[in-house]
């Protein structure tokens, strides 16, 4: 409620309380209502719909048969069969025994996470029977009634997230934003941008297609939100949400259509979608980017890696002509200030050592000295560029965590090593957290930053619009402010 709780003419009556079946019944008993709406309160709300319905609270928007269609595996799972919708490999698993003959049937590397959690909690990526058996043995606490959720974890694949409204008249495909790190990072901590930048036109249709028959098939009323994924040219869903998610203001402001407004009036049946004449896909006027804001600083100590579970506590939103300039304003926004000179550290793991060489050539010529660990350092060498070879932290002294403790440093692009983090990276991420230098884990992230210290480097001064002077146009032809 906090979006609303300073706001005093958005809503006649706000409550503080807990999201409990108990203490919404009681508001319920107080108020009585003509229905409740679900949809906007994440993931908590739709867990209680069923209870609710059965005690004979009206559900307005998408049926609560709808919302377990979705959320029910066994029942989803028959569903994408059924529309021929591929989706990676998966399983359910209550005891070690089990968990490791799934893990044998669909394939290493997986991803494990309890089926009772939010925000990727206790959600881990596990490349062999060893960490699978100790994962199971250590995280979590499996029952039948809390089983593990096992699914095949696509390497490398280029996340996508979709937003839409529904009814019985049709879909409007309000966004398809592209993660900019790869899968494995959490949604919610990935930055996105929108429209998508580097996802062939034949997938986005593909997306598109699937949205709508997802929509349809679920009977969707109001806001949906489907994660998909792209590798080896084929499009997989990975989660289909009855609800808005996360990203629908971000959408709203960037394409200037109120969805979660129309949402609304279509799921209290005050209007239906095609009454409100809106493009079956919604365009956006610039380049518009979404990043996370995280809490580290606030924890000293705390190791910054990016991973399956969620860190952000915010998020920021930048808009340019290019996605460098969108990218880069993110970045300022959410307080990373790009380096424009110095010295850049690199330390990758051998998977993305030939990314590498492409980076520190782009970061050479734009007049940054190159710094890195004798691995990475050799083949950057062997490629004709100067590089600086700097100790790891336990092979001697100076090493990386001197140079950034004695600000020689003004960039790190580190990438784990490995399938643990050792010791070593966690101390270079943390003495760049602790002397504020700007360090990227992921190799897409550190394209994009790159694209973005460019952009910077060619234009000079950011050009600032206000998003009603970029949406004036739009208000006329869509009639809902």
């Amino acid at each position: 409620p906090e979006t609303v709780s300073t706001d005093y003419d958005t809503s006649d009556r706000l409550y503080f309380e807990p999201l409990t079946f108990e203490d919404v019944m009681n508001i319920i008993d107080v108020e009585k209502p003509d229905g409740v709406i679900v949809q906007f309160g994440g993931q908590t709300p739709l867990n209680l719909a069923d209870k609710l319905h059965a005690a004979g609270v009206p559900i307005i928007g998408t049926s609560p048969d709808s919302i377990d269609l979705a959320e029910d595996r066994k029942r989803f799972g028959a569903l994408l069969e059924d529309l021929k919708i591929p989706s990676p490999e998966n399983g359910t698993a209550v005891s070690i025994e089990e968990a490791i003959a799934i893990a044998e049937k669909i394939g290493y590397p997986i991803i494990v996470r309890p089926s009772y959690v939010l925000g990727g909690r206790a959600m881990a990526i596990v490349y062999d029977e060893q960490s699978l058996d100790e994962y199971m043995r250590s995280a979590v606490d499996a029952s039948p009634e809390k089983p593990i959720l096992i699914d095949k974890f696509l390497e490398r694949a280029a996340e996508i997230d979709v937003d839409a409204l529904a009814d019985a008249s049709g879909c409007v495909i309000a966004g398809i934003q592209e993660h900019i790190e790869e899968a494995g990072i959490h949604s919610g901590d990935s930055s996105s941008v929108l429209p998508a930048q580097k996802i062939a036109e034949e997938h986005l249709e593909t997306i598109r297609h699937y949205t709508r028959l997802l929509a349809k098939s679920l009977k969707v009323k109001g806001l949906m939100n489907i994660q998909f994924a792209v590798k080896d040219d084929r499009v997989y869903v990975l989660e289909v949400n009855p609800r808005a998610s996360r990203t629908v203001p971000f959408v709203a402001k960037a394409t200037g259509v109120p969805i979660a407004k129309i949402a609304s009036l279509v799921m209290a049946d005050v209007k239906s979608l095609k009454d409100f004449n809106l493009p079956e896909n919604l365009s956006v006027p610039k380049i518009f980017v979404k990043s996370p804001v995280f809490p580290f600083k606030k924890f000293a100590g705390v190791d910054p890696i990016l991973g399956p579970e969620m860190h952000s506590t915010g998020e920021v939103m930048g808009a340019g002509e290019t996605f460098g300039e969108a990218y880069g304003k993110a970045m300022e926004g959410a307080g990373i200030e790009l380096p424009m000179s110095g010295a850049a550290f690199l330390s990758v793991n051998d998977s993305d050592k030939g990314q590498a060489v492409i980076l520190a050539r782009r970061l050479n010529k734009l007049g940054f000295d190159l710094v890195a660990t004798y691995g990475t350092s050799k083949r950057l060498t062997e490629v004709g560029l100067n590089c600086e070879t700097v100790f790891k932290v336990n092979e001697g002294r100076p090493n990386i965590v001197d140079l950034i403790k004695q600000g020689e440093t003004s960039l790190i692009i580190n990438t784990p090593l490995g399938k643990t983090s050792h010791y070593d990276e966690q101390a270079i991420r943390k003495a760049a957290l602790q002397f504020n230098v700007p360090c990227v884990t992921t190799i897409t992230g550190a394209e994009a930053l790159i694209e973005a210290i460019a952009t910077k480097k060619l234009r000079g001064a950011v050009s600032v619009r206000s998003l009603q002077e970029i949406h004036t146009s739009r208000e006329k032809v869509i009639g809902v402010k």
